[in-house]
């Protein structure tokens, strides 16, 4: 079977690393060495890290290495007042871990250095004679093809070029919420260290360190009736206006931030939290797709990556077993759909009506916690 992987983000490297002594070919639009330092920071689940520790030894290692536990997750108010502080390990197996994208990017795409080709932006799909997939490639030199694959997977993110080409462009649902991400890396004076996440109301910060002494920090708010983002949002006395509490100051932490908003406003980068239904394959089970491709998700747990790194792992594993699409699409969619709906459910505290007292409350109840055990454990 002759694959090729769109995509060497970290579903596509893992897969492509999994299927060594496999026919594989992996296509990646940037060229080598670009966007080095491109994103920002992320946190990667316990889950990730249990199924690297059960199937790939050496890139747990690896990310271990490149990156700082995570350990704790704590809720607090805007002034101070800590709702919720719980240690991952009461409800996983090993913490997990916060790292840069770049460093994330250049120790997974390492492995698989030989057989990915760079610079090679998905523009088309036909067939050859034997009915297999051909996808044609926009490159610097131009269009080139490279003969036909008897699975493509798409691995290329929440914008899928393979998706789009096979299935059509997915319908998307806004879910009210903007969210922005900045990384700070003057930050050796940072108040804080692990992820910890401040309310005011029902905007939200959500920060913590990452290696290379920098921070990152993400914001969210709730957007109004038509879902734009307002322009006058985008402005650094907007922020602070946002997250400053009405009748008290703001706590060291949340001051750090504000202060780091205003110096950096210019470099955030601003979206629409969003998802798309989940597709795992198409075209007979000729196009696979997995991570963001397949079931882009809201960030609210940390899950997009971490998802990416279970489907990555999984996959490789199905397909060296001698499965197919559709057998992937059984040892991955009911495991997705409980991530979705999960993340959803710990999303309630970024729009009204909820109260986020009390909407934090839940949070400290048995059944959650039991949600999130199986979340962190129950990997294959």
């Amino acid at each position: 079977m002759r694959i090729g992987i769109i995509g060497t983000g970290v579903a596509g490297s893992l897969l492509a690393e999994g299927l060594e002594g496999f026919d594989v070919t992996a296509f990646e639009r940037v060229a080598p060495g670009d966007q080095a330092e491109a994103g920002t920071g992320l946190n990667i689940g316990p889950n990730a890290l249990k199924a690297l520790r059960l199937n790939r030894t050496a890139r747990h290692a690896a990310l271990r290495a490149a990156s700082l536990p995570w350990q704790r997750w704590f809720i607090d108010l805007a002034d101070g007042t800590r709702l919720f502080n719980l240690d991952l390990r009461e409800v996983a197996e090993e913490p997990g871990v916060r790292i840069r994208w770049s460093e994330l990017y250049r120790l997974l795409r390492a492995p698989v250095a030989g057989c990915t080709r760079s610079a090679h932006a998905l523009e088309a799909l036909e067939e050859d004679a034997a009915g297999r997939l051909v996808p044609v490639f926009r490159t610097p030199g131009g269009l080139v093809r490279d003969g036909g694959f008897d699975l493509l997977v798409g691995a290329d993110g929440r914008y899928s070029r393979l998706r789009s080409l096979a299935a059509g462009e997915p319908e998307g649902t806004l879910l009210g919420v903007c969210i922005w991400r900045l990384l700070v890396t003057e930050a050796g004076d940072c108040p804080y260290d692990d992820y910890g996440q401040w309310f005011n109301g029902n905007a939200r910060l959500l920060s913590f360190r990452v290696p290379g002494g920098a921070v990152y920090i993400a914001g969210t708010f709730p957007l109004g009736i038509d879902r734009q983002i307002p322009d006058a949002m985008k402005t650094a006395a907007a922020q602070r206006a946002l997250f400053t509490p009405a009748d008290a100051p703001p706590c060291p932490a949340v001051a750090w931030m504000l202060a780091k908003i205003d110096a950096h406003v210019a470099e955030i980068h601003w979206a629409r939290s969003a998802i798309v239904p989940v597709l795992r394959h198409a075209l007979d089970g000729r196009a696979l797709f997995l991570g963001d491709a397949a079931q882009a998700m809201v960030p609210t747990l940390g899950q997009g990556a971490t998802q990416a790194v279970e489907c990555g792992v999984i996959a490789a594993n199905v397909l060296r077993a001698g499965g197919d699409a559709a057998a992937v699409a059984t040892a991955r969619d009911q495991r997705v759909e409980f991530v979705r709906q999960f993340s959803m459910e710990s999303s309630d505290t970024l729009l009204p009506p909820v109260d986020v007292q009390a909407g934090t409350a839940k949070k400290r109840q048995p059944d959650y916690l039991a949600k999130l055990r199986k979340l962190y454990t129950e990997v294959v």
